[in-house]
């Protein structure tokens, strides 16, 4: 439990900002979430535009601070990665 006013503030801006934090990442996860089920799917177009709209909700979330910017990187390359894969086959 805080004690000083200070703390307490601290603890106030720190519930506001889980809130923000759980939105941005349910954002990010939904948005990759749709990539992934496109692929399972086999539909190389949908997983395409899939991840044009997940690519800028992903580096978002690593320039707000949600994920580390390496990780959002290697997330984006690794499901790029897949869908070139998926069209090359078809």
């Amino acid at each position: 439990m805080a004690n000083t006013s200070s703390a307490k503030k601290a603890n106030r801006k720190l519930a506001r900002r889980e809130v923000i934090n759980k939105a941005r990442r349910s954002r990010m996860r939904s948005s990759v979430r749709k990539v992934e089920e496109a692929i399972r799917a086999g539909d190389a177009g949908a997983a395409a535009a899939a991840l044009k709209q997940a690519e800028p909700a992903l580096m978002r979330a690593a320039q707000k601070g949600i994920v580390h910017t390496n990780a959002a990187s290697r997330k984006v390359s690794r499901l790029t990665h897949r869908i070139a894969s998926m069209q090359k086959a078809s």
